[in-house]
């Protein structure tokens, strides 16, 4: 393997392919080892070290568009890992490989970086476990934090084994059980006064994955990090303020060495101190959804699975229908209903958010339109939402009522193959 100095890589960027070994957060923006400016080298690939030992590595090296006939430079902060990465891909037949060992330099030069616009919202696991133990954690201002383990109708999700200090909350008080859209100002206001969530509440929210079977009668029991992008969603449309998601779930906190516990926490109720809902444009409905469809500068965004779209299933055991709405654009999620392969790691860290910007600019999906995601119910659609919404698009929204809604009100709907 070759070694590259600063000035020769500012100097010759455009020929190489970077390569970004520290963690996601540490790519995102989060500074993890006192660096002087957070983020990552402009137009670098994120591949974490964490993954190097994964059976399915050369599987997402490929899927990253990076290939064996390409340059690379290899950089992080420890320079025996970056090594080691540069000596894996040598293993794997890539012959052009440099190490970049300069990357502090880069940094105090105040040379080219890029960060996802809102980092500060998609936490770590070491960011969580430090807020939790000592009240305080970098870029969080805030004297009151709750954390919440979030579940579908599974208390025994939280019971089993929970992070210390959180608390149980179950989707189905942030959204109707017959609609499956958000609920009523007013129960959503009961919702999080129960929780003890003001407006001022620093929240922190997360699930457990646990590879949901779509022949159970409630797939969605688990998949709680899943739900966990629903209630952030909910919460933030209601006018919490600062509303953050760790990153990975429950298992980038088992990833990182930290134990759980099966002590319950409650709250005292709390006045949740503004009106509800707060952000109401981050929500659509079905009428706007209708009007989205007719102007063309805007997307209805279907984040479902490609059988769902083209009608082969309905994706739910409680939908009937199969098809897709009219003029939808395909966001794609992954295999089915309780899944998004598209929009996450192997770990379940959200992806690296240049791949998804790019996935979506293919089809039409760009930051200066209005893009409202819908999927099922609101679930898939708010994960999505929540990858534009962190990369600071302010137009995106949810469409709440999906396909559940779209399907039982006897409109036009297509199914096949689109031409």
């Amino acid at each position: 393997m070759g070694v590259i100095l600063t000035d020769d890589l500012l100097e010759n960027m455009d020929e190489y392919k970077l390569i970004d070994i520290r963690s996601v957060d540490a790519y995102n923006g989060w500074k993890e080892n006192d660096e002087a400016r957070g983020g990552h080298i402009k137009g670098a690939k994120s591949l974490p070290y964490k993954w190097l030992h994964y059976i399915d590595w050369i599987e997402i090296v490929r899927n990253k568009g990076i290939l064996p006939d390409d340059p690379l430079v290899i950089y992080g902060y420890d320079q025996k890992k970056t090594e080691e990465v540069a000596r894996q891909f040598e293993r794997a037949g890539y012959s052009d490989v440099t190490v970049f060992n300069s990357f502090s330099e880069w940094l105090e030069r105040d040379l080219p970086m890029e960060h996802l616009e809102r980092y500060r919202q998609l936490v770590s696991a070491d960011w969580l476990n430090q807020l939790i133990t000592t009240g305080n954690a970098p870029e969080y201002d805030n004297d009151r934090f709750v954390v919440c383990h979030v579940h579908y109708r599974n208390p025994s999700d939280y019971e089993e084994g929970h992070i210390p200090g959180s608390i149980s909350m179950d989707t189905n008080s942030l959204e109707s059980t017959e609609t499956w859209n958000r609920r009523s100002p007013e129960e959503l206001k009961e919702a999080l006064e129960s929780a003890g969530i003001s407006s001022d509440t620093t929240v922190v929210v997360y699930g457990r994955f646990s590879f949901p079977y779509n022949d159970d009668p409630f797939p969605g029991s688990s998949a709680g990090h899943l739900g966990a992008m629903r209630a952030a969603f909910i919460m933030l449309y209601a006018g919490v303020r600062d509303v953050r998601i760790l990153n990975g779930g429950l298992q980038s906190w088992f990833d990182s060495g930290y134990g759980i516990t099966k002590v319950p926490t409650e709250n005292n109720r709390l006045p949740f101190g503004v009106d509800i809902p707060r952000k109401p444009g981050i929500a659509v409905d079905l009428e706007e959804a209708k009007d989205i469809l007719a102007s063309p500068d805007k997307n209805l965004v279907c984040v479902r699975s490609w059988r769902e779209y083209i009608g082969e299933v309905s994706g739910y055991n409680y939908i009937e229908k199969k098809g897709r709405i009219p003029g939808a654009v395909f966001g794609d999620c992954g295999s089915d209903a309780y899944h998004m392969e598209n929009y996450r790691n192997l770990d379940h860290t959200m992806r690296e958010y240049h791949e998804v910007a790019e996935s979506w600019k293919k089809v039409g999906i760009t930051p200066d339109k209005r893009n409202a995601f819908y999927c099922g119910t609101g679930w898939r659609g708010s994960e999505a939402f929540f990858n534009a919404w962190l990369m600071g698009w302010d137009n995106a929204a949810v469409y709440d009522g999906g396909w559940f809604e779209w399907s039982n009100n006897d409109l036009p709907f297509e199914t096949g193959v689109p031409e």
